[in-house]
């Protein structure tokens, strides 16, 4: 998350280009909404049994588990004059959730944009059951956007550390999210490595995007950015449980 913020802030003070970055989590990791109160969100005590990660995003939405093998991340931190002039909130996550809808239609899956509602960030959904939820900050002129793409999808072990305040018991939940979530491999019924998600991603992005992707690395300024933001927020007790910062 710290790297995703500093992209952010070098591409508002135009030291770098239009970024689209992929990525795992290593340890897996519960992210939640900028404005969500983790207590309602997270189980927090399964999370520390089983060496889960908790962070708070700069962007809005919903609490997501993130399995360091089952999903790909992706971020796309662009101009959102890039996107097309006078672009709305709604048409921004349209535009760069068709690098998604592309990557899965190569894949043989075939996912609509959900322009979401008032408590849903917009997503994609195979009949009906989502397979990809993005979130979404404007600063400056640009746009972040990131999301998840399901390869894979363990419902139990995903709601162990998702705390939904209606339900009694875990497979409650299970039984419901499973008529609402859906994955890659589920809907083919086979596998799919990472290497020719990561493959179909970025090339779905080139067309929805209509920009030349060209593999780089972060800068030198960007990475003590990085740093910076992972010491003084992102592991920052009060940031994570409350979404504020106090300072010295």
């Amino acid at each position: 998350m710290a790297i995703d913020e500093a992209v952010l802030q070098a591409r508002i003070a135009g030291k770098v280009p239009n970024t689209v970055r992929f990525y795992r989590w290593q340890p897996s990791a519960v992210s939640i909404g900028r404005f969500q109160n983790i207590e309602n969100e997270v189980n927090l005590d399964n999370c520390r049994k089983q060496g889960v990660d908790v962070v708070r995003r700069i962007t809005g939405g919903g609490a997501v588990y993130h399995d360091s093998q089952d999903e790909i991340t992706y971020s796309v931190v662009v101009a959102r004059d890039d996107l097309g002039q006078n672009i709305d909130v709604t048409d921004a996550y349209k535009r760069i959730s068709g690098g998604l809808v592309n990557a899965l239609r190569s894949l043989g899956v075939k996912a609509d944009f959900s322009p979401g509602d008032q408590r849903n960030c917009p997503n994609l959904a195979v009949k009906e059951r989502k397979i990809s939820g993005s979130s979404q900050s404007f600063k400056g002129g640009i746009v972040l956007q990131h999301g998840t793409l399901l390869l894979r999808a363990d419902l139990e072990r995903m709601f162990a550390f998702l705390r939904v305040l209606w339900a009694q018991t875990c497979m409650e939940i299970v039984n419901v999210a499973g008529k609402k979530i859906t994955s890659v491999e589920q809907e083919l019924g086979v596998e799919v490595s990472v290497e020719r998600a990561y493959e179909a991603l970025v090339e779905g992005f080139k067309d929805a995007l209509e920009m030349n992707l060209s593999e780089g690395v972060l800068t030198e300024e960007e990475l003590e950015t990085t740093k910076k933001l992972r010491q003084e927020k992102f592991a920052n007790h009060d940031w994570t449980f409350f979404g504020t910062l106090v300072s010295a």
